[in-house]
């Protein structure tokens, strides 16, 4: 499979080190970026061919990854859209850019697949939700899925509706894990420990209970109940959560993130 990036930061070099993973010798890699170092980069250690703008090489392609910031999208669909001859399968990682946007400025093109990953793909570890226009064949959807799948999980979608509510979940999510261990770890050093004891406490208590969570057939409740009796040190710190309503701010922050992306969807496809 030859797949062309369209922009080559941070996300598409995990996908691309993912794939290299996978596909070894038989990755076909053809990226376009300004950044003169990263292409350096990336040709070194992955072997890809690159440029520095939009070329005929990515009209060979079979996908063509658009890793490019929301802002830049139209542009660079302005720009691509005369090379999408040969019909390869469009797959934009931007967050906020609607399908039917993109498809706009690509001149009515359909084989598009919008995505939404999050940062743990940089490490392998991360999820992606997923959407297929009416145009993307059952080829194209399974190419689109080991791309994907090269850093982490896939969750398609029946609805490109459900893309803002998965960016509030998954895609907003590190920031909120990282928020909570921000506190984890400050409240620790107020009580004594080391700001070092903290963070390692706060770390691999995280890591193991979602570990837990994800081997274990009980439902979130179930398993949140089992640490808790009644009168106890959890029991303790969950009846100050919910007084203080820790779990309805969390649920109506999410409710402000897919709100949000609903926002920049429609900001980011004005004409």
């Amino acid at each position: 499979m030859k797949i062309a990036f369209i922009g080559g930061g941070n996300m598409a070099t995990a996908l691309i080190a993912g794939l290299a993973k996978e596909l070894g010798a038989d990755l076909q890699v053809h990226v376009v970026d300004p950044n003169a170092e990263a292409l350096a980069r990336l040709a070194s250690q992955y072997g890809a061919t690159t440029a520095h703008a939009i070329d005929a090489a990515v009209a060979s392609c079979e996908v063509v990854v658009l890793a490019v910031k929301p802002q830049q999208m139209r542009d660079v669909a302005a720009a691509l859209a005369p090379q999408l001859g040969a019909g390869p399968l469009v797959l934009s990682i931007a967050a906020g850019i609607r399908s039917a946007d993109l498809a706009r400025w690509l001149g009515g093109y359909r084989s598009i697949v919008r995505t939404m990953p999050n940062t743990p793909a940089l490490i392998g570890m991360g999820i992606t939700g997923m959407v297929a226009t009416n145009g993307v064949s059952e080829a194209q959807r399974a190419a689109a899925d080991s791309v994907m799948r090269a850093v982490g999980k896939t969750v398609w979608l029946d609805n490109e509706h459900l893309i803002d509510p998965v960016t509030a979940v998954s895609g907003s999510g590190p920031a909120y894990v990282f928020y909570f261990l921000e506190a984890m770890q400050a409240a620790a050093v107020e009580m004594g420990l080391s700001a070092e004891q903290g963070k390692a406490l706060a770390l691999a208590t995280f890591a193991g209970a979602a570990e837990l969570a994800a081997q274990s057939p009980e439902p979130l409740e179930v398993l949140r109940q089992r640490v808790t009796s009644k009168g106890g040190t959890t029991y303790a710190a969950i009846t100050s959560m919910e007084a203080s309503g820790v779990k309805a701010a969390i649920m109506e922050a999410m409710k402000a993130a897919a709100a949000r992306g609903r926002e920049l969807g429609e900001e980011l496809g004005k004409d």
